[in-house]
């Protein structure tokens, strides 16, 4: 079997969860929590390897909530999001407490991977047909054109939306299956027509519900990673953005890479329902809404029963 890994960015502060991380907020009727869940679905998808993007100063909580457990059943690295982990060259601008963003993230798992790897955020759940989609992906031969090769779990914006306050979402532009452009569009609000996003300029525009959305679940290979370590360079030396807020993001480099035509995206439609722990007031509906699977039969009231 071909070795696949899944990388879980777990390394958000969280802010507006309020006291606590929000990464580990128990949803399951055992205390477990959405990366549980997460990481059942990827085994069962084939993956065979987890890779851990996390905080230091998160290391100890996160090694007795979840880390000892997926160790029992799979395959585990470690790997730290740090503010003063810069290339050569570079130094942490006075005054900047910002994480430089998920591609700085992803990045930090470059030394611990070595095989095609899907790529997720740790306060999603992204249902378990998305996880078939990439891994069989990933494990297929790509053709040599000279392009990377990705792929992305589209999800429709309207089964991406929470009841209690905004969401950034990056709006797909596709064509015959494949990605041509990527929109990160922040202050998407869920409004009685359907969405809607909320302008700096203080105008409203409507969104479509059936629209493709990225929740930054990427099929990655290891040639990713160079591209991803010299995007990062360049990042550093624009100085027309904000040193203490600017944000390295994966979507926003992918746009960049089709722009020039450096990458061929596939989109993997699902029709599964995300949801996830934005405000602490998603907590319950999370909770109700594991609460059904299980009733439903699609996971065990004890994840590792068969372990």
């Amino acid at each position: 079997m071909k070795k696949t890994a899944l990388v879980i960015m777990a390394a958000g502060i969280g802010s507006r969860f309020g006291k606590g991380i929000k990464q580990l907020a128990p949803v399951g009727p055992g205390g477990e929590i959405i990366m549980e869940y997460s990481i059942y679905d990827a085994l069962e998808a084939g993956f065979n390897k987890v890779v851990f993007i996390i905080r230091k100063d998160i290391e100890e909580e996160f090694h007795r909530i979840i880390g000892k457990k997926i160790a029992k059943i799979t395959e585990v690295e470690y790997v730290f999001q740090e503010l003063d982990d810069l290339p050569k060259g570079f130094s942490l601008p006075a005054g900047r407490t910002k994480p430089w963003g998920t591609g700085q993230a992803v990045l930090a798992a470059k030394k611990v991977l070595s095989e095609p790897f899907a790529v997720i955020n740790a306060d999603d759940y992204y249902g378990k047909e998305a996880y078939v989609k990439v891994h069989d992906y990933l494990v297929k031969e790509q053709e040599e054109d000279g392009k990377l090769h990705i792929c992305m779990a589209g999800f429709r914006l309207g089964n991406t939306l929470s009841d209690n306050g905004a969401v950034t979402r990056g709006i797909c532009r596709i064509e015959e299956g494949h990605l041509t452009g990527v929109t990160e569009t922040h202050n998407i609000y869920k409004v009685p027509s359907g969405a809607q996003a909320r302008l700096e300029d203080g105008t409203c525009q409507d969104l479509d519900t059936k629209s493709l959305v990225s929740m930054n679940m990427w099929g990655l290979t290891p040639d990713f990673m160079e591209t991803l370590e010299k995007g990062f360079v360049e990042f550093l030396k624009d100085k027309e953005k904000d040193e203490l807020k600017k944000e390295y993001l994966l979507p926003t480099l992918i746009d960049a890479l089709l722009k020039r035509q450096k990458a061929s995206v596939e989109v993997l439609e699902t029709k599964d329902t995300w949801f996830g722990v934005t405000y602490q007031e998603d907590k319950e509906t999370v909770i109700q809404a594991f609460a059904d699977l299980i009733q439903r039969g699609v996971y065990p009231a004890d994840l590792y029963s068969g372990s």
